[in-house]
C-alpha cells in the first residue's frame, strides 16, 4: 500500500455526524485510514446542503428517459467547475456522459440512474395525489436522488485525494433510460467499462443496504413488434384492407392464452404503442411494445423465442407482414462479496438517519393513503447484508416451478457481469409504497430524502476510501469475480452490434410536458429548498388523515 501523508487534523470535527459509540471508537482509532474515511464523513457532512440542492433540482427536471437534457446540462457543468473532464454523447446517447478525475489505478465507477416515470407528477411533501402538473412526468422512484449522493461523496474524497497525493481515478456516470432498460448494455459492448477495477451503484431505497451473489431478479429483453399491412375504408371497402391491428390485438390474445403454461418466474406486459390512426381507415401500420422477463439468460431468449412465433402466427392470420426492434435488455444481477461485505462495514458504522416526527407522519399518512399493509412510517433498525437468492429457499410449487417475489429488472446488471460491482440502497423513499408510481416521489424532495441521500454518501466515500488504499479488497474481488461468479456462467449480451439506443422514446411527451415543467424548475438562488420554493407546508396531510392516524396510535397504545 502506497505511503500516505496527511496532516493530523482535529477530530473534533467529526463530533456532530457520528453517533457517541462511534466517536469514542474513532477517536481512539490509531488506524490512518479509519481516521481518513472519518475525515471523508465529516466532509460529505459539510456538502449536505450542496446534496440537497442536486436533488431537488433533478426532482424539478422531470424528465423521461433518452429525453434527460436539463438534468445532462446541470451535472456536466457542476462537475466540469469541480475539475472533472466529462466525455459526452456516450454510445450516441445525447444525454449520456462520462465524467472522470485523477489518474492512474484503481479506477472506480461510479453510477446512478436519472431518469423518471410517466404520469407521476407530485408535489412533495404532500401525503395524498396532488400533481405539480396533471399528467406530467415525475420521480416516481427517486432517481433524481442518486447523483446527489455520488456526487458529493466522490467530492469529498476527492478533497482528500488532492491533499494527500493518494492515485487512483474517480469516474462518474449516469444510468439514462434506466425505466427502458435502455443505456447501460450499450455501455458495456462499447467498452467504456473495460479498465474499470471496480464498480459502485446507488439506487434510492427505504433502508441502508448492500447485497452480494444473485440477487433474485429477473433480466429481461425489450422488444417493439411492428405490423404492416393495407389501408382501406373501413366502412366502404373493408375487404379490401389488411389490418395491422387485429395483428396486434391476435398477437396479444395468443399471448396470454400461452402466459397459463409459462413458468411462474417469467414476467411479461406490453403496451400498445401504435393502434393505427382513427376508426375509418383500415389500420395498415400498428405497433406492440413487450417486455420478457425471466431468471436467466436461456429463459430470457426462449421466451422472446415464443414472443417471435406469436407474432409470426398473428401476421399469418392477418396476411400482413412484421419486423421487431430491440429497443432495451439486461442480465439478472449478481454483485461481488468482497466490496459489499466491505461496504456493510461501513454501513454499520454510519446507521439510519435520525428521523422527526414530521417525517415519520408523513410516511405514515402516505402508507396509509395508499394502503399499503404496513402504517410503520420509515425504517429505524438498520437492514442486514443482502444475501444470494439461493441462500434463501424460494416458495416451490407442485411440479419444481419455482415463485420469484423480486421480479424487477434493472441494466446496472449487465455492468456486474463484466467487472465486480455492488449497489448501495440508501433510505430516502417510503416503505410499502406501490413503486414506479406517484406516491412514490412523495419523500424525492423532503427531508426523508435528504436525510437518505447524506447517509449514503457517507457509506460510499468511507467504501472508497477503502478501495483506493486497501488493494487486498479489489485483488478479492476480482477472484470473486473469477473463480465464482463467471466460473460457470459466461455474459453473453441480449443486444447485437446491429442495436443502436433507440434515442427517440419520450420525444412527444417531453415535448408536451417541459414548457409545462419549466416554470416550476428550483431555482436554488431563491429559495433553500424546494418545498420552499413551492410553498408546502411539511408535512402536508388532509384532515383526515390525520384523525385515522390518531386512531390508529390510540389502538395501538
Amino acid at each position: 500500500m502506497q505511503k500516505l501523508y496527511w496532516p493530523l487534523l482535529g477530530m473534533m470535527l467529526l463530533v456532530p455526524v457520528l453517533s457517541l459509540g462511534q466517536k469514542k471508537k474513532a477517536l481512539s482509532s490509531k488506524d490512518p485510514i479509519e481516521k481518513l474515511k472519518l475525515e471523508a464523513v465529516a466532509a460529505v457532512e459539510a456538502r449536505k446542503v450542496q446534496a440537497q440542492q442536486i436533488n431537488d433540482q433533478l426532482f424539478s427536471f422531470s424528465e423521461l428517459g433518452f429525453q434527460e437534457e436539463e438534468t445532462f446540462t446541470y451535472l456536466t457543468g457542476l462537475l466540469e467547475k469541480e475539475g472533472f473532464t466529462v466525455q459526452k454523447g456516450v454510445s450516441g446517447m445525447p444525454t449520456a456522459w462520462i465524467a472522470t478525475w485523477g489518474s492512474g489505478k484503481p479506477v472506480i465507477a461510479i453510477g446512478s440512474d436519472v431518469d423518471c416515470i410517466p404520469k407521476a407528477s407530485q408535489k412533495p411533501g404532500v401525503a395524498y395525489k396532488d400533481p405539480i402538473i396533471e399528467g406530467a412526468p415525475g420521480h416516481g422512484e427517486g432517481h433524481n436522488s442518486g447523483q446527489a449522493l455520488n456526487i458529493v461523496a466522490a467530492l469529498a474524497v476527492k478533497q482528500l485525494m488532492e491533499r494527500d497525493k493518494i492515485p487512483g481515478t474517480l469516474m462518474i456516470w449516469p444510468g439514462v433510460a434506466e425505466e427502458l432498460v435502455g443505456a447501460k448494455a450499450f455501455y458495456v459492448r462499447d467498452g467504456y467499462f473495460k479498465n474499470v477495477d471496480a464498480c459502485i451503484f446507488t439506487h434510492v431505497g427505504n433502508n441502508l443496504n448492500v447485497s452480494w451473489g444473485d440477487a433474485g431478479n429477473n433480466g429481461l429483453v425489450s422488444v417493439k413488434f411492428t405490423f404492416e399491412g393495407s389501408a382501406a375504408h373501413a366502412a366502404g371497402a373493408p375487404w379490401r384492407g389488411k389490418s395491422a391491428l387485429d395483428a396486434v390485438e391476435l398477437m396479444n390474445i395468443g399471448w396470454n392464452f400461452r402466459r397459463e403454461h409459462l413458468e411462474l418466474s417469467q414476467r411479461s406486459h406490453y403496451v400498445i404503442a401504435d393502434g393505427g390512426d382513427q376508426p375509418n381507415v383500415v389500420p395498415s401500420k400498428a405497433a406492440v411494445w413487450y417486455y420478457f422477463r425471466e431468471r436467466s439468460y436461456p429463459k430470457i431468449k426462449k421466451l422472446f423465442e415464443t414472443g417471435i412465433k406469436m407474432a409470426e402466427g398473428a401476421a399469418l392470420m392477418t396476411d400482413t407482414k412484421f419486423t421487431y426492434e430491440i429497443l432495451g435488455s439486461a442480465w439478472p444481477g449478481h454483485f461481488n462479496r468482497p466490496i459489499a461485505e466491505a461496504m456493510y462495514g461501513n454501513i454499520r458504522q454510519v446507521g439510519l438517519p435520525s428521523w422527526s416526527e414530521e417525517d415519520q407522519l408523513l410516511a405514515k399518512a402516505s402508507q396509509m393513503e395508499l394502503q399499503a399493509l404496513n402504517i410503520k412510517g420509515l425504517a429505524t433498525k438498520l437492514d442486514t447484508i443482502g444475501l444470494p437468492a439461493e441462500l434463501a429457499p424460494p416458495t416451490r410449487m407442485m411440479g419444481g416451478a419455482t415463485l420469484n417475489s423480486n421480479a424487477g429488472s434493472d441494466d446496472i446488471a449487465d455492468i456486474s457481469w463484466s467487472l465486480p460491482t455492488v449497489v448501495l440502497r440508501y433510505p430516502s423513499n417510503i416503505p410499502d409504497l406501490p413503486g414506479h408510481h406517484w406516491s412514490n416521489a412523495i419523500s424525492m424532495a423532503t427531508p426523508i430524502a435528504h436525510k437518505g441521500i447524506v447517509a449514503g454518501a457517507k457509506v460510499e466515500a468511507m467504501t472508497l476510501i477503502d478501495l483506493l488504499l486497501k488493494p487486498e479488497i479489489i485483488k478479492n474481488a476480482w477472484a470473486y469475480y473469477k473463480d465464482e461468479q463467471t466460473k460457470e456462467q459466461k455474459y453473453t449480451p441480449l443486444i447485437s452490434p446491429k442495436e443502436f439506443p433507440a434515442t427517440y422514446l419520450n420525444q412527444k411527451i417531453m415535448a408536451e410536458f417541459k414548457p409545462k415543467l419549466k416554470p416550476f424548475y428550483y431555482d436554488p438562488s431563491k429559495y433553500k429548498t424546494y418545498l420552499e420554493q413551492l410553498g408546502i407546508q411539511y408535512p402536508t396531510l388532509r384532515d383526515d388523515q390525520r384523525a385515522a392516524l390518531k386512531q390508529q396510535e390510540s389502538k395501538g397504545k
